[in-house]
C-alpha cells in the first residue's frame, strides 16, 4: 500500500481531530478550538457557516499542486465515516469540476491496484466498497447503502438544479426504479422534493435522507450561488473541500510548497528566464533541456530524460501547435519523433510510457491543460509562447514540471530545479506574473518569491548550455518603492527601522514609500492599512523584494555545507542505548492499560435516557453526545445484527486499536469497560450498541489518560530512577537538516539582520518581544559560531523528553570552542511553573551527562542574581 508522506499524515490527523471534536461540541466551536491550538495558515483561520448548514462540518484542506489531494480525499472517507458520521459504511458524493476529471477519478477509484482504491479497501475490505458514476445510480440497490461504502462520482454541473443536461434530470426527476429505496426510508424530512403532496422518487431525495459525505475536489471552482442551493437539496452530513488555490472557505489545515520540497516531492526553485519573443523562449527551453540532458547522463543509475512542455496558442491565434512543431524541426534541429502533441483532438501521449529508456519523446506540445493525473516527473522545462500574465492553465502546466523524479533529490543540484521560459519585457514583470501563478498553486507569498530565481543571462552568441544554470543576481537590489493613496503609520516601527524608510509626496497627492533592505512586517501591515485595495500588490511586491535582498546576503553555514549536530540524551534499555521516545518508554516499562483499574467510572460515560444524550470526558472536559437523529437511524435500510458483549468489545477493539497496546490487552480493556457500565444498571446493552461510536470516543479518551499516567511513571523510572543509565552521546547526534528546515513556518521579517543564524531564514520568531531580544543577544555573543531558532514541533527540530511529550528549547548554538549551548527563554509569568521546572530538570540532566561539552540555560529576563540575559549567557559559557 502507498506510504503517506509526513505532511499527508499530519493533514489527515488534523481532520480526524477536528471531526471527532465537532461531533460533540459542534462544527464552529471545534474549528475555532483546533486552529487556536494548531494554526497552520499564515492568515487568520475563521469559521463561517456555509448556506445555513449550521450543524454540518464544512472544512477545506489546502495543499499545493502535487500534494496528493485526491489521495487524501480517499483516506478521508474512513475518517469522516467513523468520527462524525458514525457510519460503518458511509455514502460519499464525490464532486469534480469537469467530465474529464470525473472519468479519471472514476477509473482510479474502481481500479483495485490504484492507491486511491487501496485506501478504501484497507478501511472497508475489497468486497465492501462500491464505486458508481452518477449515470449509474439506477443500478444501486438499497442493501448497497447498508452493506458497502458507496462512492458516487459526479461533476458539480450535474447536481446544479439549473442545468438542463441528461444527468441532472436523472438526479432530480421522479424515477419508479428508486421506489425500493423509499419503502425503507422515513420520507418525512421537510426539505424533500414533493409533487402533489407526495415525495418524489428521485435520487436527490435519497441523498437528502441518507446525508452523504460530500467531497469537493478543486473547490475553488465550485463556489457559486447554484452550489449553495445544491448543497441544501443534498443535505450533507459533512462537506470536505480540497484545493491548492486561495478560496474563501473554512481552511482547517494548510500545507505549504516548502513542505513538499522538504519531503523531496517537488523540484524547486523555478529558474525563470524572460524573453522578448517566442522564438527566443523556445530556443532557451531547448538549450536548457540540452544542458540538463548532459547533467543527467552523469548519473546513469537514476535514469532521467528531461522533457520540455511547450504551451502553444489556440488554433485561431498565431503561434499554434503546427507553427511551434515546424519551428522546432526546422530551426532547432529537433527530430519529429521527439515531439508529441497532447490536446483534446491529438492524443499522441496515450499508451506511451515516457519513463521507458527507449522512448524518443523529448518535447510535449499542448494548448491548455494536460490530462489530469499526467504526472511524468521527467518534465523539467516549461515554455509558453504567450505572455505569462495572459496565458491560460499555466498553473496546471507548471505543476507538471514540479514533480521530482522518483520522489528523491538528485545529487546534481541543477536536476533539483524546475525551469520556465516565458515572454515578458522584463524579469521583474515576469517574476510578478510567475509569483501570482505560484500563489494560485498554493504557495505562500514569501515561498513564491523565494522560489523564483533568475539564472545568469549569457552575452549574445554565448551558448547557454555551457554555463551553470543556477546563479542569482549578486548586486544589491534597489529599495522597494510603493505608491500609496495615504501616508502609512510609521509609529509602529522601531527607531532603527525608521531610518531605512523614506516617505515623500507626489504632485498629485499620492504618497511614495521607499524602504532599503528587509521590509519589516510592521511596515507591510502599515502600507496595507493605508491602501487596503492594494493589499495583494503590496504583499507580492514586498515578498519579491525580500527574496532579492536575501539572495545577495553572504551564504549561511547550511548553504556552505556545514553540519550542525547536537548530542542526544540516550537511555540504556535492555543493554542498548535508545532515544527515550514516548513509545520506547512505554515499551521498556511494559505498560498496558490493564495495569490500571479498568472501570468506566461515573462521569466518564453517563446516559440521560429522557434526553437521549450521553456525557463523557474528552480532553479534560465534560462533553455532551447526542444519538444521531431518528431519520438517519431509520435510513440505514437494514436491521443490525443482535450483538452480545463480546461482539461489541470486538468492534470497540477495532476502533480503539493502537500500536503501543497489545491486541489481546485492548480487547480485554474494552470488555472490562463494557462490563463496568452494565454493572451500573444505568445502561442496557442495546443502548451501548446504538451509541457505539460515542462509547468508542469515551474509551479512547480513557486510554489516553491511562497512557499519560504510564508515561509519567516510566519517564521518572528510566531517566531519574536510582538505577537509571542515561548518557548524552555525540555519536548518536540529532543533526539539523541541510535545507528545508521549518519551511512551512513564516520567516522573521524584522529590520534587524541576524548574522550568525545557521540558515538563511530565521523562522518562528516575532519581530519584537523577549524571545526576539534573546535571539539578538545570542547572535551578538562573540563566543557563538552559529545558532538556530529551534522551532517547536517541526520535523528536524532538536528535542528533549518530557513526561507528557517533547520539549523543544528555543535556541541551539554552536560555540567556537566546539561546545553546544541550548537556551530556553521563559518570561516572568512562566518562570515558576511546573512545566518550566520539568524542562529545567531534563535540560540539566542533558548537560550533566555530556562531560561538560553541552550547556543548558533556562534564561530569564532577570535571574535570582539580578543578571540580564547577556550576563546569564556569558556566565554559562564561562563554566569550566
Amino acid at each position: 500500500m502507498f506510504t503517506l508522506k509526513e505532511y499527508q499524515k499530519r493533514t489527515l490527523s488534523a481532520l480526524e481531530q477536528y471531526l471527532t471534536l465537532a461531533r460533540v461540541i459542534g462544527p464552529k466551536e471545534a474549528f475555532e478550538r483546533f486552529v487556536r491550538a494548531t494554526p497552520t495558515d499564515t492568515t487568520s483561520q475563521a469559521y463561517a457557516h456555509r448556506w445555513g448548514l449550521t450543524d454540518v462540518p464544512y472544512v477545506c484542506l489546502r495543499l499545493p499542486t502535487g500534494g496528493g489531494k485526491t489521495l487524501l480525499a480517499a483516506h478521508s472517507v474512513d475518517i469522516a465515516g467513523r468520527t462524525f458520521m458514525e457510519r460503518d459504511y458511509p455514502l460519499v458524493l464525490w464532486l469534480v469540476p469537469t467530465n474529464t476529471i470525473r472519468q479519471q477519478t472514476l477509473e482510479a477509484l474502481s481500479n483495485r491496484a490504484h492507491h486511491y482504491r487501496e485506501a478504501l479497501d484497507a478501511a472497508y475490505g475489497q468486497d465492501r466498497v462500491a464505486v458508481f458514476d452518477i449515470s449509474q445510480v439506477e443500478s444501486i440497490r438499497p442493501k448497497d447503502f447498508s452493506e458497502k461504502a458507496c462512492i458516487i462520482v459526479a461533476t458539480m454541473q450535474t447536481l446544479r438544479v439549473a442545468e438542463g443536461n441528461k444527468e441532472a434530470r436523472k438526479v432530480y426527476e421522479h424515477n419508479e426504479n428508486f421506489e425500493p429505496h423509499f419503502t425503507a426510508l422515513p420520507n418525512t424530512a421537510p426539505g424533500l422534493d414533493r409533487k402533489d403532496g407526495s415525495v418524489v422518487f428521485s435520487f436527490v431525495n435519497i441523498l437528502h435522507q441518507l446525508k452523504p459525505l460530500v467531497i469537493v475536489d478543486e473547490a475553488h471552482k465550485a463556489v457559486t450561488g447554484l452550489t449553495g442551493e445544491m448543497m441544501k437539496r443534498i443535505n450533507p452530513a459533512c462537506v470536505l473541500e480540497l484545493t491548492a488555490t486561495p478560496v474563501e472557505s473554512n481552511v482547517l489545515f494548510r500545507v505549504f510548497a516548502s513542505e513538499l520540497k522538504a519531503e523531496e516531492m517537488v523540484k524547486l526553485p523555478f529558474m525563470l528566464t524572460e524573453h522578448e519573443n517566442w522564438e527566443q523562449a523556445i530556443n532557451g527551453a531547448v538549450q536548457t533541456r540540452n544542458r540538463l540532458t548532459e547533467l543527467a547522463a552523469k548519473d546513469p543509475d537514476n535514469y532521467i530524460r528531461p522533457l520540455v512542455l511547450i504551451q502553444a496558442e489556440k488554433s485561431n491565434q498565431t503561434h499554434t501547435i503546427e507553427v511551434i512543431k515546424k519551428h522546432l524541426i526546422e530551426n532547432e534541429g529537433v527530430a519529429e519523433a521527439e515531439i508529441a502533441i497532447a490536446t483534446g483532438e491529438q492524443r499522441e501521449l496515450d499508451d506511451i510510457n515516457l519513463f521507458d529508456k527507449t522512448c524518443p519523446i523529448n518535447f510535449v506540445l499542448t494548448i491548455e491543460a494536460l490530462k489530469e493525473g499526467w504526472d511524468c516527473s521527467f518534465a523539467y522545462v516549461f515554455c509558453s509562447v504567450a505572455n505569462i500574465r495572459s496565458a491560460t492553465d499555466v498553473e496546471q502546466l507548471l505543476g507538471r514540471v514540479m514533480r521530482m523524479p522518483y520522489a528523491k533529490r538528485r545529487t546534481i543540484a541543477e536536476l533539483n530545479n524546475a525551469y520556465a521560459h516565458v515572454i515578458s519585457p522584463s524579469f521583474a514583470e515576469a517574476a510578478d506574473g510567475m509569483h501570482a501563478r505560484l500563489m494560485n498553486m498554493g504557495f505562500h507569498e514569501d515561498e513564491a518569491a523565494a522560489n523564483i530565481i533568475q539564472p545568469q543571462m549569457p552575452l549574445p552568441g554565448v551558448d547557454i548550455s555551457t554555463l551553470p544554470l543556477f546563479r542569482g543576481e549578486e548586486k544589491t537590489p534597489p529599495p522597494l518603492t510603493m505608491v500609496l493613496p495615504a501616508v502609512p503609520d510609521l509609529t509602529v516601527l522601531d527607531e532603527d527601522t525608521r531610518k531605512s524608510v523614506t516617505v515623500t509626496q507626489n504632485a498629485d497627492g499620492s504618497i511614495v514609500v521607499e524602504c532599503s533592505g528587509m521590509v519589516p512586517v510592521e511596515l507591510t501591515e502599515a502600507m496595507v492599512a493605508a491602501a487596503p485595495k492594494q493589499e495583494g500588490e503590496i504583499r507580492r511586491r514586498v515578498a519579491l523584494h525580500q527574496a532579492k535582498v536575501r539572495a545577495v546576503l553572504p551564504p549561511h553555514p547550511a548553504e556552505l555545507g556545514k553540519a550542525f549536530a547536537v548530542p542526544r540524551l540516550m537511555v540504556e534499555i535492555w543493554g542498548a542505548l535508545e532515544i527515550p521516545e514516548p513509545e520506547t518508554i512505554l515499551l521498556a516499562t511494559e505498560w498496558s492499560p490493564l495495569k490500571h483499574p479498568v472501570r468506566m467510572e461515573p462521569g466518564e460515560f453517563d446516559y440521560d435516557e429522557a434526553a437521549r444524550t450521553f456525557r463523557f470526558d474528552l480532553e479534560g472536559e465534560r462533553m455532551k453526545y447526542e444519538l444521531a437523529d431518528t431519520q438517519v437511524q431509520l435510513s440505514l435500510l437494514a436491521t443490525p445484527p443482535a450483538w452480545g458483549e463480546l461482539e461489541l468489545a470486538r468492534w470497540l477493539d477495532r476502533q480503539c486499536r493502537r500500536d503501543d497496546v497489545r491486541q489481546a490487552d485492548m480487547l480485554e480493556f474494552c470488555r472490562r469497560c463494557i462490563a463496568a457500565l452494565l454493572e451500573r444498571k444505568a445502561f442496557h446493552l442495546s443502548t451501548l450498541c446504538r451509541a457505539k461510536y460515542g462509547l468508542a470516543a469515551a474509551l479512547k479518551a480513557k486510554l489516553n489518560r491511562l497512557r499519560e499516567l504510564g508515561l509519567k511513571d516510566g519517564y521518572q523510572l528510566l531517566l531519574f530512577g536510582n538505577q537509571s543509565k542515561v548518557e548524552t552521546r555525540f555519536d548518536y547526534p540529532h543533526t539539523f537538516p541541510p535545507s528545508g528546515y521549518a519551511d512551512s513556518i513564516p520567516p522573521y521579517s524584522g529590520g534587524y539582520t541576524f548574522k550568525k543564524h545557521f540558515y538563511r531564514h530565521v523562522r518562528g520568531l516575532k519581530n519584537t518581544g523577549e524571545e526576539y531580544e534573546c535571539a539578538r543577544v545570542i547572535d551578538a555573543t562573540p563566543q557563538v559560531e552559529w545558532w538556530v531558532r529551534n522551532v517547536d514541533r517541526q520535523p528536524g527540530s532538536f528535542s528533549l523528553p518530557l513526561s507528557n511529550g517533547k520539549f523543544y528549547p528555543d535556541f541551539v548554538a554552536k560555540l567556537k570552542d566546539g561546545r553546544l549551548l541550548v537556551v530556553e527563554y521563559k518570561g516572568e509569568h512562566l518562570a515558576s511553573g511546573t512545566d518550566t521546572k520539568e524542562k529545567e530538570s531534563i535540560g540539566a540532566l542533558w548537560e550533566a551527562k555530556s562531560d561538560r561539552k553541552a550547556l543548558f540555560l533556562m534564561a530569564l529576563r532577570q535571574d535570582a542574581q539580578g543578571r540580564d540575559v547577556p550576563k546569564q549567557i556569558l556566565a554559562k559559557i564561562a563554566q569550566a
